[in-house]
């Protein structure tokens, strides 16, 4: 992906508040900056939805949800009903963490099928699978992102943020080697500046998930 100009940066940035201590007055500032930016969509936990889908209302930005956030360690079911009720309050965006546990000990079977469900249960929602990239071997990466794109996941993600380590350029070249072009790969995780979001691309990611937006688009020189 080639990115040759600020507005092409700014529109594949998901602009991104998931602290815990994040407050009502926080999640709209980051609303007003996505939309005075023109970032791609703004990524919040669910109980922010509703706050977010209506600042967002009527806008080119998307409103992006987490589900099974930050471990990924809950049932299928669970994230299903997830799923559902942050599509219902108007999420178009929803970033998945898979269960990285069933994968290290059975394999990326599981994860397709839970893939599989959630895709069905966002309905015109585009679908993230967050990998956790850091807690994974080579082969655990690439097994899982054949697993997410063979059940229709849109985009595989590296991180979450919420571990040691967040996204590396060789995690993002790996999998974006694996989905081929046809699927989207999110780098999110410790991305703080111009040099690191462009590098993330010319490694093959196509969306640049971070905190930072602004002060990433502040150093941006073309």
């Amino acid at each position: 992906m080639s990115i040759t100009s600020s507005a092409a940066l700014a529109a594949i940035i998901d602009h991104t508040i998931l602290r815990p201590d994040a407050t009502e007055a926080d999640v709209e500032q980051f609303c007003a900056e996505a939309l005075q930016w023109k970032f791609a969509a703004v990524c919040v936990n669910p109980l922010n939805i509703p706050r977010v889908a209506a600042a967002l209302r009527g806008s080119s930005v998307k409103t992006c949800s987490m589900v099974g956030f930050p471990l990924g360690a809950t049932s299928t079911d669970l994230k299903r009903r997830e799923v559902e009720w942050v599509v219902a309050e108007g999420a178009t965006e929803v970033d998945m963490v898979i269960s990285i546990g069933t994968l290290k000990s059975v394999g990326a079977g599981p994860i397709g099928a839970e893939v599989s469900a959630l895709k069905v249960a966002c309905g015109a929602a585009l679908l993230k699978v967050i990998l956790e990239t850091a807690l994974l071997t080579d082969e655990e990466i690439v097994a899982a992102s054949l697993a997410a794109k063979a059940a229709g996941a849109d985009f595989v993600k590296t991180s979450t943020g919420f571990t040691q380590k967040g996204a590396t350029v060789e995690a993002v070249a790996l999998m974006r080697r694996t989905v081929g072009p046809d699927v989207g790969v999110k780098a999110s995780g410790g991305i703080r500046s111009f040099v690191e979001a462009m590098a993330m691309i010319e490694a093959g990611a196509n969306r640049i998930g971070t905190s930072r937006g602004i002060a990433l688009m502040r150093e941006a020189h073309f």
